[in-house]
């Protein structure tokens, strides 16, 4: 029997995965606040319900978890080999096993609303000898939760090594919460990497597959069965320590073979007999399961359950046939070697597959070296649209992300025309762009609208001090600062090709880093002190919070039709008033210090692209601040063919 969740607040570390799918759909069903953490991105099939942390959960902060007020947390994040575990292996069993499970216990332990944890573990850490022989076992062994341990891979290790510290916080907070370690057996389900998913989709694809071994026998047990499980043990509360968690019924290698020859009936199937490899017969022994969980069977078969595989495989090659992933151009690319490494990384997280390529005018562009590759552009001109478009089409572009003012006005007058073509641009309405790059007509808006923009004006009024600068262009070129008389300013003035006048203010000079969807709604936004500047770039610069000076940004922000990433410059003056400069509807040279610390603007880019809600995605903030020192790099390729 299961009884509702209503009241329950469950984090689930992993719940992307295989295991984890299964079990979000079941707690919503029951009633259940979920909040769902993992490296993948939101399932699109994902209840709206569903809070969801996508990012590695080694740097999830006790801020998050106790802004939920979790009573349950399900530990399922791990990562694992596919059989033999390769040398590479040694550092991510560590990072995604090892640490992960201490980091996120040591937030859990001390978060008072806890009462229960699950723990993943598995029958890996089960001394070996008891189950694998060199010769074909009649019978499988039962391992019991009293069978003698002996881990027998890394993975196994990772899994002990968190039972052992599970067991030792007990010694202290027992009353607080309990914790239960499954040790699941041979798991399978749905958009798997297990060799039973691998098997139906070489199938489906008229492949042959490979079988070693196929005397081997294992306790399989389908995800389903594994995630309604896991649901009766957090709902138990005299179950702590550890327990098992399989079917209870071992079956050959050969059995889903026969089962897959009978549904496939022209599968090829290679059986490798030449190879040095033992012979697996373990099984589950589930009277401790069953004596705490009376009435629990598994609702799936190897049978049933390799049909729902099947049915779900053909789906998502039926979706695979329709997807067609479009490639991502970063205009005028340059050597911004930290916005493209940004936007690498979001991309990596949406999809691997995806190409980057880098658009300049410029041949020998520093950024190819970091992109998947060069696409030599013409000067953005109303002329070279047609140059330019085809040569979108031919490298299959259908993201462009520009990244310099000059360039701004071209992609946004043409945006539309893109869009026809299947191409997407991150760019604002030509009438913001039009606003920002005029830094009077951008003074004037201030004042229409009331906010608290420097005013500029084409003849200095006043006694001054002044700044001079250019009508047009980055605001650091040809600039003049403190200048205390009026003739002084006309003098610098007459420097320029169209001059504007403004008042000289003191203070503290910050950047403003935010991202807004289509709609112009500001999805987050991130200030920063510029410590240190140069030529107009922040070299130095740290993030803060003031919760007054974000709300009248968003405020201002919203106010314009802007999509995409802007950066507005401010002067804090002494008494803490600000006083707004200008604005860049584009990403700025130091904003990766914002990314650093939730601003997901990429990420948040790429899931809009793919019609994504939004919504779902939360804008979270870390609580710890980010001083970013902006310094070169040197960029080493190996190759032996230079």
């Amino acid at each position: 029997m299961v009884l509702f969740m209503k009241n329950e607040r469950v984090f689930i570390s992993g719940g992307a995965g295989v295991i984890g799918t299964e079990l979000t759909r079941i707690l919503v069903q029951l009633g259940a606040e979920v909040f769902v953490g993992d490296l993948k991105k939101r399932p699109k099939d994902l209840s709206e319900k569903v809070r969801y942390r996508q990012g590695d959960l080694n740097h999830i902060s006790h801020a998050e978890i106790e802004g939920f007020s979790p009573t349950i947390f399900i530990h399922l994040a791990a990562t694992f080999e596919r059989s033999t575990e390769n040398y590479d292996f040694w550092e991510k069993n560590f990072w995604n096993n090892v640490r992960l499970s201490h980091h996120l216990m040591d937030i859990f332990k001390d978060t008072p609303t806890l009462r229960k944890v699950l723990f993943a573990s598995s029958y890996l850490i089960y001394d070996p000898s008891k189950y694998i022989f060199k010769k074909p076992a009649l019978t499988p062994t039962f391992l019991s939760e009293s069978t003698p341990i002996a881990p027998r891979n890394l993975t196994g290790m990772a899994k002990l090594a968190h039972e052992i510290e599970l067991n030792f916080l007990n010694g202290f907070k027992s009353a607080q919460f309990t914790s239960v370690c499954a040790r699941i057996f041979r798991g399978y389900g749905c958009n798997s990497r297990d060799v039973i998913s691998r098997w139906i989709r070489s199938a489906l694809r008229e492949e042959k597959i490979t079988v070693f071994r196929p005397e081997g026998m294992f306790d399989y047990i389908y995800a389903k069965d594994t995630a309604f499980a896991l649901v009766r043990l957090a709902q138990t509360p005299d179950i702590n320590g550890i327990i098992n968690l399989g079917t209870g019924k071992s079956r050959r290698v050969s059995d889903v073979v026969d089962i897959l020859q009978r549904r496939f009936q022209n599968l090829e199937v290679d059986l490798i007999d030449d190879i040095d490899m033992d012979y697996e017969a373990s099984c589950a022994d589930m009277s401790l399961f069953k004596e705490k969980i009376a009435g629990w069977e598994p609702a799936y078969t190897l049978e049933s359950a390799i049909s729902e595989i099947i049915e779900f495989e053909k789906s998502q090659l039926i979706c695979e046939q329709k997807k067609q992933n479009g490639n991502i151009l970063i205009s005028s690319a340059s050597r911004k070697i930290p916005l493209i490494k940004s936007i690498l990384e979001a991309k990596d997280r949406f999809d691997k597959e995806i190409l980057v390529y880098a658009g300049d005018i410029n041949k020998d562009a520093h950024a190819q070296f970091v992109c998947d590759g060069l696409i030599l552009l013409p000067a953005t001109s109303v002329e070279n649209f047609e140059e330019i478009l085809n040569l979108l089409k031919e490298n299959q572009i259908e993201l462009v992300i520009p990244t310099r003012d000059g360039e701004l006005e071209f992609w946004a007058t043409h945006r539309k025309a893109l869009e026809k073509e299947g191409i997407q641009v991150i760019v604002s309405e030509p009438e913001a762009i039009t606003t920002s790059l005029d830094k009077l007509a951008f003074a004037k808006f201030g004042e229409i609208k009331g906010f608290p923009i420097i005013p500029a004006w084409e003849h200095p009024q006043g006694k001054g001090p002044f700044v001079v600068k250019e009508r047009y262009g980055a605001g650091s070129r040809s600039i003049g600062l403190n200048i205390e008389t009026l003739d002084a300013a006309l003098e610098w003035g007459a420097k320029l090709a169209q001059p504007i006048y403004q008042p000289f203010i003191e203070g503290k000079e910050i950047s403003v880093d935010a991202w807004l969807d289509k709609t112009s709604k500001v999805k987050g936004l991130v200030l920063r002190e510029r410590n240190q500047v140069a030529q107009g770039e922040s070299v130095v610069t740290t993030t803060f919070r003031d919760t007054r000076l974000e709300a009248q940004c968003t405020q201002l922000l919203e106010a314009l039709p802007l999509h995409g990433p802007v950066v507005l410059q401010v002067i804090i003056d002494s008494l803490g008033n600000p006083h707004i400069i200008e604005l860049n509807a584009r990403f700025g040279g130091a904003s990766t210090a914002s990314v650093a610390v939730g601003l997901d603007i990429w990420y948040w880019t790429l899931l809009e692209w793919d019609n994504q809600n939004l919504d779902l995605v939360p804008y979270l903030r870390s609580d710890k601040e980010a001083r970013q020192i902006r310094v070169p790099q040197d960029i080493l390729l190996y190759d032996s063919s230079f």
